[in-house]
């Protein structure tokens, strides 16, 4: 059985109600379930969450809520790992042994079916323990670095890299949008970057992850801007 799981917490402190927040028509966590469900690639489409405000939506958009989250799996100290491993051990209790499990953060609303199904068609491709979603890095780090006390500025670039920024090497961050990994991964997440791991490349406009108000309102501009485009 192959599931993707989504885990929507109740509480946000950055962005109050978050997951249910409407986000060009439809409550947030809706455009990662049509995602996963158009994607045509899964035998459930689970949803991890503590609050049943979030159920009764998650419901209304055709993925299941097996049961509410424990308290304990629901504070600000319980990992993705513990609310995996719990959803997996629910799944398995009702229909059977979990062959894969991708999660998909609600909190990537940019991130399509496509994409969904360009990254399943690497790692089937590449016979992959997992596959990570990343986009290039909108700034290059190389013009990074730390600041001391006194803000001083001596030595914050390497004279290699005082070029201009399409002249650096371009790295690649995670995104947060699709994590695809076998059943054995499950209680080890840290092991999925290892042997067999490998990039699906997104692009920047796709790769937005709401944190807080500005991210939710920047994501409401690309889906507009996108809306535009098909229009036209």
């Amino acid at each position: 059985m192959r599931i993707a799981i989504i885990p929507a917490r109740g509480g946000s402190k950055r962005l109050p109600g978050k997951n249910i927040k409407i986000l060009s028509g439809k409550p947030l966590i809706a455009w990662s379930i049509e995602a996963a469900i158009d994607s045509n690639l899964f035998d459930r489409v689970l949803v991890s969450t503590d609050c049943e405000e979030i159920a009764c939506v998650v419901e209304q958009y055709g993925a299941i809520v097996p049961c509410l989250r424990p308290a304990v799996l629901a504070s600000d100290t319980a990992t993705t790992c513990d609310v995996i491993s719990h959803m997996v051990e629910i799944a398995e209790n009702k229909w059977g042994k979990v062959r894969n499990i991708t999660l998909l953060q609600p909190t990537s609303p940019l991130r399509k079916a496509v994409n969904i199904v360009e990254a399943h068609t690497l790692y089937e491709k590449m016979a992959a323990n997992s596959v990570i979603s990343v986009c290039q890095m909108e700034h290059p780090v190389q013009l990074c670095n730390k600041l001391p006390a006194d803000h001083s500025m001596s030595g914050f670039l390497q004279k290699k890299n005082n070029l201009r920024g399409q002249e650096l090497e371009p790295y690649y961050r995670i995104n947060g949008a699709i994590y695809i990994f076998e059943r054995k991964f499950v209680g080890a997440l840290a092991d999925i970057y290892g042997d067999k791991s490998y990039a699906y490349l997104m692009r920047q406009e796709e790769s937005v992850d709401i944190d807080n108000q500005l991210d939710f309102t920047f994501a409401e501009l690309m889906m507009s801007q996108t809306q535009i485009s098909t229009d036209r």
